[in-house]
């Protein structure tokens, strides 16, 4: 989307400085102090909580100021800005994505401070799309396939700088977005704003701190607890319960977040898992997302978490021949 120069006239709404009052957007925003009109500049990433009627882009407020009209030439600018500000900016998924894309023009730890009606809006709007996926995906080839982010958005954000961004390239997540780091919010924000803007090319397993026990005691429920409301994380916690468990790229490259289990013995014994659903303590789901690879064992073994199993290379071989 085109960067556009935001012109604010009214004398409502002033900070302690005489300066307008924003929140976080991302457009390049010129705003101008009261009637001097000196001209201060926001990064990307400002949205101004007013009426559209007192915005004007690039050099109309000179016109509309000294004659009360707008230069024609202007007038299909001005329409496309103007259509966008009247809808109701939480609804309006472009603009949340560059909202959290602003983090890029600061330091790791700064915070994007998302309304909760936003929030709200891309757990109501990603979770249908993540309901019609099945809980194994098949995807193509080329395709980008990224592990464990846990809150790491600043990590997440340097993915896609080097990568590409999702919409020009494939990916596949394969869980583990939330807890330990202290941003788990605006990593599944992003990632969920991404699902519903391209829900073909964005794919995101649940790993095994989508849940939960593991929120609790590892940080994102208390991230919610600190900066929002646990009825949000709750909303959370049933869009996890919804996350498919695997994927299967070109036929021949298995996805999971954990690994193998003694309790699959076919592919299609993942598609009678039902959701939605917790993570239980044993079974098939617990292993994909929690059983680990180990090198000096043969077959499968207890796993030192205390729950799951770890498995050995004839393991793998075994279930390659099976598959194949």
């Amino acid at each position: 989307m085109n960067n556009y120069k935001i012109e604010y006239i009214s004398t409502t709404d002033k900070g302690s400085s005489g300066s307008p009052i924003f929140n976080v957007l991302n457009y390049k925003i010129i705003g101008i102090h009261n009637a001097d009109h000196q001209k201060f500049k926001f990064k990307i990433g400002t949205i101004l909580k007013l009426p559209i009627n007192e915005f004007f882009i690039n050099e109309t407020h000179k016109n509309k100021m000294n004659t009360g009209k707008t230069n024609d030439n202007e007038i299909d600018k001005n329409e496309k800005i103007i259509n966008m500000f009247n809808s109701d900016v939480s609804l309006n998924i472009d603009i949340i994505i560059e909202k959290l894309l602003f983090a890029r023009g600061h330091k790791p730890g700064w915070q994007v401070i998302l309304e909760e009606e936003e929030i709200k809006f891309i757990i109501e709007q990603s979770l249908p799309i993540i309901k019609r996926e099945k809980v194994l995906v098949e995807l193509e080839a080329p395709i980008r396939v990224c592990g464990d982010i846990h809150g790491q958005y600043y990590d997440l954000i340097r993915i896609f700088e080097h990568c590409g961004y999702p919409g020009e390239y494939n990916y596949l997540f394969l869980g583990n977005y939330v807890d330990y780091g202290k941003q788990g919010l605006e990593v599944i924000c992003l990632l969920l704003c991404y699902k519903i803007k391209y829900p073909e090319k964005i794919t995101l397993l649940r790993g095994n701190h989508e849940s939960s026990f593991m929120n609790r005691e590892y940080g994102f429920f208390h991230e919610f607890k600190r900066r929002y409301n646990v009825r949000i994380w709750s909303s959370f916690i049933n869009l996890f319960n919804y996350l498919p468990f695997a994927a299967i790229i070109d036929e021949i490259i298995f996805c999971v977040h954990g690994g193998l289990s003694p309790e699959l013995n076919k592919i299609e014994d993942i598609l009678n898992i039902e959701r939605p659903t917790d993570i239980p303590d044993t079974g098939l789901l617990c292993d994909l997302l929690n059983s680990d690879p180990k090198k000096d064992v043969i077959e499968y073994d207890e796993n030192d978490k205390g729950y799951s199993v770890v498995f050995g290379e004839k393991i793998v071989l075994d279930f390659i021949k099976k598959t194949i």
